[in-house]
């Protein structure tokens, strides 16, 4: 199997669970870590994709979140090209693959919203298999860091996709 986790960071969080979720599927198939701006346009030659980022303003980033990000909250890192652009010119499969997808959020206050719920909306839309519920990782603050715990939740969760999606990938 061949998976492809793609992500968007600002902060580092989700690239840290993105990498822990990499780490985990690494145990059965050849991963690809990439942030979003580096991230190829098509996904074909793989078996699963894996798509995660932040959310701002109850969804999926864009440029002006970004940018505000640096501004108001000295973020360290701004992607040229979040999820939502990148799924935006994501390229349809020619086959049906399964994509999961997860979020970073601010733990308190729990306010509504998910990026990983939009994103998963445009990948359906594209004609991938979403049928895997998305996950959500917790940060202190607006910065972080991840709740304790939640890199291991993160790696976790790779077993349980691995183990809905079944042996014949």
């Amino acid at each position: 199997m061949r998976a492809l986790v793609v992500y968007e960071s600002l902060w580092g969080n989700t690239e840290k669970v993105a990498r822990a979720i990499g780490a985990g599927l690494a145990v059965n198939a050849d991963v690809d870590v990439l942030d979003s701006d580096a991230a190829p346009l098509s996904v074909e030659g793989y078996d699963l994709l894996v798509v995660g980022g932040p959310t701002h303003a109850f969804s999926m980033t864009r440029a002006a979140t970004r940018a505000e990000a640096v501004k108001s909250h000295a973020a360290p890192h701004e992607p040229d090209r979040g999820i939502r652009e990148w799924l935006n010119h994501l390229e349809r499969p020619s086959t049906e693959i399964p994509a999961v997808v997860f979020d970073t959020r601010v733990d308190k206050p729990r306010l509504p919203g998910s990026a990983a719920k939009a994103a998963k909306h445009e990948l359906r839309s594209l004609g991938f298999d979403t049928s895997i519920k998305q996950r959500t990782f917790r940060v202190h603050g607006y910065e972080g860091p991840l709740l304790d715990g939640e890199l291991e939740r993160a790696t976790a969760w790779t077993g349980d996709v691995l183990a809905r999606l079944g042996a014949g990938l």
